[in-house]
């Protein structure tokens, strides 16, 4: 049976049982189909992610193929530097949403697509250094890919050199400024730009930094084209998807792009109490009502427009028995405490937007609270070095829409008896239980 046959539905990306041997996953999916070895990388490669309508599966949504064309026409007019010629490729694994377990799933069960989609964008894009961006700490997983990079080298697999970097934890060090900044040897704190790191990034160097499930995507569009990639998902292709909180089966979904909310949170065994509330997209994503989520289909278009978000691909049950707004708070003083400290929307603004959420879930809030939580969502947005004021202005807003009715009980009668639950949502390194 050819790779074609095999990989004609689901799952795509993650196959059954893994990590791969390089040889099973060659007999998998094929070889990668380098130039030296009769591909069509380059320029091809590139127009054909850019028909497949790839986008980005990191949290940003950009168009993959726009992103690689951009690198590459930059790379060709930048010039020499020094004796080394070529762009950069930085693959992000860092994964540094909570929520999220995607990325490391998919390079513990097929490291072996995911260097593949190196090669070959490192080709299309005439990069001549690799990096790896992976969170400190996960030494196992560390370790796996560097046996695998070796098992590469060996059969002659990879054309640029791939080094792994370690990202030190922190939700903004995974960032694509904060990676370019951490691979020239600085703090991994994000940069202002322009100058965009796919035009002055690494080394100085035209850079693309790309998520590693894109780079997978782009591996198996390389072998088996745009209108393959298309077949699925209404032509947006498929993503991984993690669902946690209150399902029965918590865990990294492959999906097609466009499945319904309520037949994803089914396929993971449904709810295990009654629930409220979904959070998709993660931090950066949005609050929605349980029963208005159901029929919404999981993309970026649809979920934006119902004020929530793909993100990395992020679904989260918030069962009844917790509190909306003390989950909200919880993040949104995580978020706060997780600023770079290198602008005002985020070292000053995000700490008083968490602090007037504290007292909405904790305290007795007075009529001025809501007003006040309102005025810093308008000040903290669109501003600042990232996204970060952005993403947590979005979060919050969503809560207030999504929460109003428990905000008004709050107001009224002051904090409700869940807001001592522990909370749903993760936040790594931060202590539950603060209080306005």
């Amino acid at each position: 049976m050819s790779s074609t046959a095999v990989l004609s539905g689901l799952p795509r990306l993650i196959p059954p049982g893994g990590p791969l041997s390089l040889a099973d996953h060659v007999a998998r999916y094929g070889p990668a189909p380098l130039r030296d070895q009769g591909g069509a990388a380059g320029g091809d490669l590139i127009t054909e992610v850019e028909r497949a309508g790839l986008t980005g599966r990191g949290g940003a949504g950009f168009p993959a193929g726009r992103k690689l064309r951009s690198v590459a026409t930059a790379g060709r007019s930048a010039g020499p530097l020094r004796s080394q010629a070529g762009t950069v490729l930085i693959a992000n694994a860092a994964e540094s949403e909570p929520a999220s377990a995607k990325d490391r799933l998919l390079l513990a069960r097929a490291p072996h697509l995911v260097l593949d989609g190196i090669a070959l964008a490192a080709e299309a894009a005439g990069a001549t250094r690799c990096y790896l961006g992976l969170h400190a700490g996960r030494d196992d997983l560390a370790l796996q890919l560097a046996a695998a990079i070796a098992e590469r080298e060996r059969a002659g697999q990879d054309r640029a050199p791939l080094q792994i970097v370690p990202v030190p934890r922190g939700y903004v060090a995974s960032q694509e400024t904060a990676l370019v900044s951490l691979v020239n040897g600085g703090s991994p704190k994000p940069t202002f730009v322009p100058p965009r790191p796919s035009q002055k990034g690494a080394h100085g160097r035209p850079t693309l930094v790309q998520n590693v499930e894109t780079l997978a995507h782009i591996a198996l569009i390389a072998r088996f084209g745009a209108e393959w990639f298309r077949e699925l998902g209404g032509a947006a292709g498929s993503a991984l998807v993690t669902v946690s909180g209150a399902v029965q089966r918590p865990g990294v979904y492959e999906i097609a792009l466009g499945m319904p909310i309520g037949d994803l949170i089914r396929r993971a065994g449904g709810p295990t109490e009654q629930p409220q509330a979904i959070l998709a997209g993660g931090y950066f994503g949005g609050w929605l009502p349980y029963a208005q989520a159901l029929d919404v289909p999981v993309s970026d278009p649809a979920l934006r427009a119902a004020g929530a978000a793909l993100g990395p691909g992020v679904l989260v049950l918030l069962p009844e028995s917790a509190c909306g707004l003390a989950e909200t708070a919880w993040i949104a003083d995580y978020l706060a405490s997780q600023s770079a400290g290198q602008c005002g929307p985020c070292l000053n603004g995000l700490p008083a937007l968490a602090g007037v959420l504290k007292q909405l879930a904790f305290g007795r809030a007075d009529g001025r609270a809501y007003g006040w939580a309102e005025q810093l969502l308008a000040l903290v947005a669109r501003r600042g070095a990232c996204h970060l004021p952005d993403g947590t202005a979005a979060f919050v807003g969503s809560a207030l829409r999504t929460f109003a009715a428990e905000l008004r009980q709050h107001s009224v009668s002051g904090p409700c008896s869940r807001i001592s639950r522990r909370p749903t949502l993760p936040a790594p390194g931060h202590t539950w239980g603060a209080r306005a």
